[in-house]
């Protein structure tokens, strides 16, 4: 069944204070992305945002950071966007591919005009698992992101080592100001987005035969792969073996919320992107962001039962410079009964990855670390490469 987005507008027309509070996070994880190749982390804190009421502002951009226009990065015309379709039919969730990125900045400016590509190597409905992956791999993106630029990179890679991929757009209802810019889906409600996932995962091993699949989510997909796994289906406590999913592999995930001290940092990297998005669509995040503050209803829901369910096997894999979820150890998961978890910062043995919450999805380190935590003998640890990776853009 499809439903226009026009319907959820009329269906969703308030936001939260909370969520407005966190609307530079919620921005900066689909936009902030000019920073150069041989960009290093800032070695002083990024000035304060102002805190006015209920409403944090961003700063203004300043000259220690570059600026979009000096990178010789065009902002895209939101107006001629292409629309989007929302659908809850799994085999209609993504149209036609996009080609392979290494930037994080080059597949979120293509989406934009794009919004309903998939990564390459994902979504092939007629993939068979092999019996050297039997397990699909499901990738979920992150706030105001989607299932092309997420994964841009990390999508061909996978499916060059034989995996069947696939990849969803969820949590795209239009429930916010910013979301009625089509490619920049999670919008919604995580508790809804879940929900999504469900049906997505459901369809996937109908069309696989497969009997589990691995899921590997990045920001909120982290968060919404919990939410799924303990209230939409997704675990069977009673008999683990029956789980749905066997490894959950999580990048910068939101796992236990995050704080403000990442805003002003934030707020200064959309700035200096020169594409004025808050001016354009107002600075209003949606209910997904306020999911993934600190004590959200969300988040306590899921705590109060503890980070992990048996039978499932967690890697968690962080950034030191992650300026999203801070701090960034907050992503880190513990290990329940039944339960192991792998807590993995990417500069542990390899300080020249600068990856930070963004340019994480295609780092090569971070992709080489998912590889071998999906298949530890296939893709041995030996085998997980280091490699400069750029904060912001990536390669």
């Amino acid at each position: 069944m499809t439903t226009s987005r026009s319907t959820f507008r009329t269906q969703r027309k308030v936001t939260t204070v909370r969520a407005a509070m966190i609307a530079a996070m919620a921005c900066s994880v689909a936009l902030g992305s000019g920073v150069a190749a041989q960009a290093q982390p800032a070695t002083a804190p990024a000035p304060p945002a102002t805190v006015q009421g209920d409403t944090v502002v961003p700063p203004g951009p300043t000259e220690a950071s570059p600026k979009a226009a000096d990178q010789g990065i065009a902002a895209p015309s939101i107006e001629s966007a292409a629309p989007a379709t929302t659908t809850y039919d799994p085999r209609t969730e993504t149209i036609g591919y996009g080609p392979e990125q290494k930037n994080f900045l080059a597949g979120f400016l293509y989406s934009i005009v794009n919004p309903d590509v998939a990564p390459q190597g994902a979504n092939d409905w007629n993939c068979k698992p092999s019996a050297a992956h039997p397990r699909p791999v499901v990738l979920l993106h992150g706030t105001w992101e989607n299932a092309y630029n997420n994964f841009a990179r990390m999508s061909p890679a996978l499916k060059k080592e034989g995996y069947c991929i696939f990849a969803p757009n969820t949590g795209d209802q239009d429930s916010s100001a910013l979301g009625q810019l089509e490619s920049l889906r999670g919008t919604g409600p995580i508790a809804e987005s879940a929900k999504e996932v469900a049906t997505y995962i459901d369809a996937v091993l109908e069309a696989t035969g497969a009997s589990q699949v691995d899921i590997v989510g990045h920001s909120q997909g982290s968060l919404a792969s919990r939410q799924y796994m303990r209230f939409e289906g997704g675990a069977n406590p009673s008999d683990p073996s029956k789980n749905k999913v066997a490894n959950i592999v999580s990048l910068g995930g939101s796992n236990h919320g995050t704080t403000l001290l990442g805003i002003g940092t934030l707020g200064r990297t959309i700035n200096n992107l020169g594409l004025n998005v808050l001016g354009v669509v107002g600075a209003i995040a949606g209910p997904a962001a306020s999911d993934q503050v600190v004590d959200s209803a969300l988040v306590k829901g899921l705590e109060a039962g503890g980070d992990t369910e048996k039978g499932v096997a967690y890697t968690t894999i962080a950034t030191r410079y992650d300026e999203v979820v801070t701090p960034y150890k907050t992503t880190f998961l513990v290990a329940g009964p039944g339960a192991t978890v792998n807590n993995v910062t990417l500069q542990d043995g390899c300080e020249i990855d600068l990856s930070d919450h963004l340019s994480m999805s295609v780092s090569p380190r971070a992709i080489g670390i998912v590889k071998n935590a999906l298949d530890p003998k296939g893709f041995p640890a030996k085998s997980i490469p280091c490699a400069f990776n750029s904060p912001i853009t990536g390669q």
